[in-house]
């Protein structure tokens, strides 16, 4: 009886003022804003077209993710996530984006001991739909790099239909991709195989930050590669890529 109740003032609400006040109703005033500002994001991002966009001139982020696994089908969940921005050829130190999330579940140990993250820090981190806001809005319409971008994607598309009922909209470069196209004779394309093999110092693994750091400094190496060779606009760039 008080399910239908509840069905019965969403309708209302719904009638009365639209999906927002119905949506603020369940989840609170400010989760009700963050999941509109999410949501406007990925529809803005959809009318956007960067592929004219000169590599050399373009404003990209690269970002990470620690997770507490692998498969956010079974359960695993976002633990950080970390980000840096870049301007053609140049890493822009003042504009990094970092954050722990809750996952409102124990850290499994071997991750605790990968990454550094203990229960007590996570059980005080923000919520996902809190850090996915700030995330977004750091983001903007800039197009992301990741390495081995399928495990972030898969966890960003979890999250945002979780807390928002949409898919990542943006545009994902992954640099293993890049590296198997510029450096096709290599034994592994793991980021430790491509920092070594690059001349990069490695900082910190496994922290979202430090690795998205280092990726920016993997991606610079091969855009210079990118841009000997003529290779000028981010769409040219994906046509070199469909090919191999």
């Amino acid at each position: 009886m008080k399910e239908q109740k509840g069905v019965g003032r969403m309708w209302h609400l719904y009638k009365m003022g639209g999906i927002t006040p119905a949506i603020a109703s369940m989840l609170g005033a400010q989760n009700a804003q963050q999941m509109a500002f999410i949501r406007s994001m990925s529809k803005d991002q959809r009318k956007e077209s960067i592929l004219d966009q000169p590599l050399r001139e373009m404003e990209v982020v690269v970002f990470d993710l620690e997770t507490t696994g692998f498969y956010p089908s079974n359960g695993d969940e976002i633990l950080s996530i970390g980000a840096i921005t870049l301007k053609g050829e140049e890493i822009i130190e003042s504009r990094s984006f970092y954050s722990l999330v809750n996952p409102k579940r124990k850290v499994p140990k071997h991750i605790i001991e990968l990454t550094g993250i203990t229960n007590e820090m996570a059980g005080s981190a923000p919520d996902l739909i809190q850090v996915l806001h700030d995330f977004m809005e750091f983001v903007g319409k800039r197009m992301l790099i990741a390495h081995a971008s399928g495990h972030d994607k898969q966890f960003l598309n979890a999250a945002l239909w979780r807390t928002s009922k949409i898919n990542l909209t943006h545009r994902v470069l992954d640099t293993m991709m890049v590296a198997k196209w510029l450096e096709p004779r290599l034994e592994g394309y793991s980021l430790d195989d491509l920092l070594e093999n690059n001349g990069i110092e490695v900082t910190q693994r496994h922290h979202a930050l430090e690795d998205s750091i280092m990726t920016a400094k993997l991606w610079l190496k091969y855009l210079k590669r990118i841009l000997n060779r003529n290779i000028v606009t981010l769409g040219d760039l994906y046509a070199y890529l469909s090919k191999h």
